[in-house]
């Protein structure tokens, strides 16, 4: 055994089996030989009371000074405490991001969120996390990546921000189980796009103009009468869409629904007098549990979106969602004068932040009374200010107190 010089290493000829060939100098650096002449350098050290060997590139590609310097770097690691030869394995094996998708999946969606959020997050990993991330290792997947991707959809930029958040909890999910190191996660500093929360209601006019159309095409055969009745039903219940899609007829007793999954959780469902109503002229169907049926027996329906884009623009109202007749009912709440926590109550939120969108329709109704008010004051001192007076005049009192 000498020093590994090119003369030396030129002249080793292959054997019938693997040999190696270790430098004088440098304990652990070696070069192997393969039986059909192959010569790469190794280094070798002891992990744990264990041999590991490690390659670190082949002969030609990196010259034996090279090589040495390699051996001479790992080996400073094995001293400080690393396992460079099981960091490799542990890197080779390491899943990528399709492998993650589908753990995440399975492990964590079809397990802890609703059936709705489950088809949400499958989509998203089939449509734009696997084309663009997919044969990437998970721990090499860089903020530069997330950004990148993020940045393509830039025209879209609400399921923009739903591809980072549902990547976000999948990276958080890979260092819970050990596939990138913790505190890593690519996601944080991606900035995400503005949203504007929508707030479309249907004016009164839109309410008559919709109820007509949904008669009419079901006169027409153009829908069923079922599909008629859960857009009637959304509106008279302002109930979430999958609320009344999975509506079972056992869950009705007396003029209360009790919804047992909701995204709330369960709760108890008050039934106005129009919605009895429109629930006794639904047709129930024989070994059907549901309310609103579709084509496949025993089964609800599936789809309402399509059928809501033909209703939708035969009533002129391209730009309402389905979800905006939720919002339209809390704002005849709000406009009829309930309070905001009655209207949380009405729509089944948890949290008065989520009702506050509303809070500006209510004041409207309390801004009525407080002009009442204020008129009658004016009629008993006989004077009759013009409303910029009665702005000045507020402002004059709120100065005056707030001054003490």
């Amino acid at each position: 055994m000498g020093k590994l010089t090119k003369k030396t290493i030129d002249a080793a000829r292959a054997e019938s089996k693997e040999h190696f060939l270790w430098d004088s100098e440098l304990r652990g650096f070696g070069l192997r030989i393969s039986p059909k002449g192959k010569k790469t350098f190794i280094v070798q050290y002891r992990k744990g009371g264990r041999t590991c060997r490690m390659s670190l590139g082949p002969y030609g590609t990196l010259t034996p000074d090279e090589g040495r310097r390699l051996a001479k770097h790992t080996l400073g690691n094995v001293a400080m405490g690393d396992d460079p030869a099981l960091e490799r394995r542990i890197e080779r094996k390491a899943p990528n991001m399709a492998a993650l998708c589908d753990r995440y999946v399975q492990d964590h969606v079809m397990v802890r969120c609703r059936p709705s959020t489950q088809y949400e997050h499958k989509r998203v990993c089939e449509f734009y996390i696997k084309p663009r991330l997919g044969t990437f290792k998970v721990q090499d997947v860089s903020r530069a990546d997330i950004a990148e991707l993020h940045q393509s959809l830039y025209k879209i930029p609400y399921q923009a921000n739903r591809v980072v958040m549902i990547l976000s909890k999948m990276f958080n999910l890979a260092e819970l189980w050990g596939l990138r190191a913790d505190g890593s996660n690519p996601c944080r500093h991606v900035k995400k796009y503005a949203e504007r929360k929508r707030e479309r209601f249907l004016s009164p006019e839109e309410i008559e103009t919709l109820w007509a159309v949904l008669d009419r095409r079901v006169l027409e055969g153009l829908e069923t009468a079922h599909v008629a009745s859960a857009f009637r039903l959304l509106l008279l219940t302002g109930c979430r869409l999958r609320e009344i899609q999975h509506l079972r007829w056992t869950y009705i007793v007396g003029d209360a629904a009790f919804l047992p999954d909701t995204k709330t959780g369960p709760r108890r469902l008050l039934l106005s007098k129009a919605a009895l109503e429109e629930l006794r002229r639904i047709e129930r169907i024989d070994g059907n549990p549901y309310v609103i049926v579709g084509k496949v027996p025993g089964q609800a329906i599936t789809d309402l979106q399509r059928p809501w884009r033909r209703i939708r623009e035969e009533a002129g109202l391209s730009d309402v969602r389905i979800h905006d007749l939720r919002h339209t009912y809390a704002s005849i709440a709000a406009m009829a004068g309930h309070s905001l926590t009655m209207i949380g109550k009405l729509l089944g939120h948890t949290q008065a932040q989520t009702t506050a969108r509303y809070a500006h329709l209510a004041d409207q109704t309390t801004r009525r009374a407080l002009e009442d008010v204020d008129g009658m004051i004016c009629r008993f001192t006989g004077s009759s200010p013009e409303p910029d007076t009665l702005s000045a005049n507020r402002s004059m009192l709120k100065a005056a107190n707030d001054g003490g």
